[in-house]
C-alpha cells in the first residue's frame, strides 16, 4: 500500500465512525438531547487531549483555534441539529452533501487550488449518490431547515479549508491541535445546550457507555484522523470521503436495525462510493501552510440520513 493510500485509509475511518452515530444514539443514549450529546462528544474529548499533550495555543493560535473549533464543532453541531428537526427524511443529508462543492470553491479562494473537471464531477456525483441512498419520496422543504443545512455544510467546509491553510504551529502535533479545536467547539456548544435543553439528564450505565464511545472513538480519535488527513491530503480529497458516512449508516441500519435497502439505495451507494474513490485519484496540489515545518447528526431524533455531514460531523 502506498503512503498516500495509507493516509486515505486512516482518514476514511473518521466518516465511517461518524456513520455509527445514529445507531449509538438511538440504542444507547437518552432521547431528545442532541445538543447535550454534541457537548459530551466534543468537550470531554478536547479536555482529555489537552491533558495528554499538555500544550496550549500561543499568540495568534488562540484566535485560530477558536475559529477552527467554532467552524468544525461549535457552529456545525447546532446548525446540523436544527436542519435535522426542520427537514424530513433525507433532505438534510442531501443539503449537507453539497459540502464538497463548498470546499472546492473555498479552496480556490483561500488556497489557490483551481478546481478541475474531475473534482467538480466527483463532487456532484457524490451528492447525487447520497440523494439516492437517503432521500424519500414526498419529502418536503422548510426554508429555515434548508438554510441551516447549507450553513452547517458551509461551516464544516470553511473549517476544512482553514485547517488546511493554517496548518499547525511548529512543535505542535496533530493531537494537540485536535484537542484545541474540540475544546473550543465544546465551549461554544455548552451555553447553547444549557439554554435550549436545560440541565443534563439522569444517566444510566448504558448511557455512559454510549457517551464514552462517542467521546473517545467517535470524536477524539476520529477527529484526530480527520485533521491529520487534512494536513496530508488536498481539501477536496478529504471532503470527498464524507459519503462514506451515510453509506456506513445505511449498512448499520440494515444489519442492526432491520432497515431495508432497495435497488435504488444500492445504486446510490455504488455511485457515492465510486465518487469517493475517484476523488482520491485526483492529482494533489500541495500548498505549504504558513507555519508548517515539513484539516454529524448526532441527536436521538437525528435520522441516519444526516451522517453525510460527518462531516463531520
Amino acid at each position: 500500500m502506498s503512503r498516500k493510500a495509507a493516509v486515505v485509509a486512516l482518514t476514511a475511518l473518521a466518516p465511517i465512525s461518524w456513520g455509527s452515530t445514529y445507531f449509538v444514539t438511538t440504542e444507547f443514549l437518552p432521547p431528545d438531547r442532541p445538543l447535550f450529546t454534541g457537548l459530551v462528544r466534543a468537550l470531554p474529548a478536547g479536555l482529555l487531549l489537552l491533558a495528554l499533550t499538555r500544550k496550549l495555543p500561543t499568540g495568534a493560535w488562540w484566535g485560530k483555534a477558536a475559529v477552527l473549533g467554532a467552524l468544525n464543532i461549535g457552529a456545525f453541531f447546532p446548525l446540523l441539529f436544527l436542519a435535522a428537526y426542520r427537514l424530513p427524511g433525507g433532505v438534510a443529508a442531501v443539503v449537507g452533501s453539497v459540502g464538497p462543492l463548498f470546499v472546492v470553491g473555498l479552496a480556490a479562494l483561500l488556497l489557490g487550488d483551481r478546481p478541475t473537471v474531475r473534482t467538480l464531477t466527483t463532487a456532484v456525483a457524490a451528492a447525487f449518490g447520497v440523494s439516492l441512498v437517503v432521500l424519500k419520496a414526498g419529502a418536503a422543504l422548510d426554508l429555515v431547515g434548508v438554510v441551516a443545512g447549507l450553513l452547517s455544510a458551509l461551516s464544516m467546509s470553511a473549517g476544512v479549508v482553514l485547517t488546511k491553510r493554517w496548518g499547525r504551529p511548529e512543535g505542535v502535533g496533530a493531537l494537540a491541535l485536535t484537542g484545541w479545536q474540540l475544546t473550543a467547539g465544546g465551549l461554544v456548544v455548552l451555553p447553547v445546550a444549557l439554554l435550549v435543553e436545560g440541565a443534563p439528564p439522569a444517566l444510566t450505565g448504558t448511557h455512559l457507555a454510549g457517551y464514552a464511545y462517542l467521546a473517545l472513538g467517535n470524536t477524539a480519535i476520529s477527529y484526530f484522523l480527520w485533521f491529520r488527513g487534512i494536513e496530508r491530503l488536498s481539501a477536496a480529497s478529504v471532503t470527498l470521503l464524507g459519503p462514506l458516512s451515510p453509506i456506513t449508516a445505511a449498512v448499520i441500519g440494515w444489519v442492526a436495525l432491520g432497515q431495508s435497502l432497495g435497488p435504488v439505495q444500492l445504486l446510490g451507494m455504488a455511485i457515492a462510493f465510486g465518487a469517493t474513490l475517484a476523488g482520491q485519484l485526483a492529482p494533489a496540489k500541495p500548498r505549504p501552510a504558513e507555519t508548517f515545518t515539513s484539516p454529524e447528526g448526532n441527536g436521538q431524533k437525528v435520522s441516519m440520513d444526516l451522517e453525510v455531514s460527518g462531516v463531520r460531523r
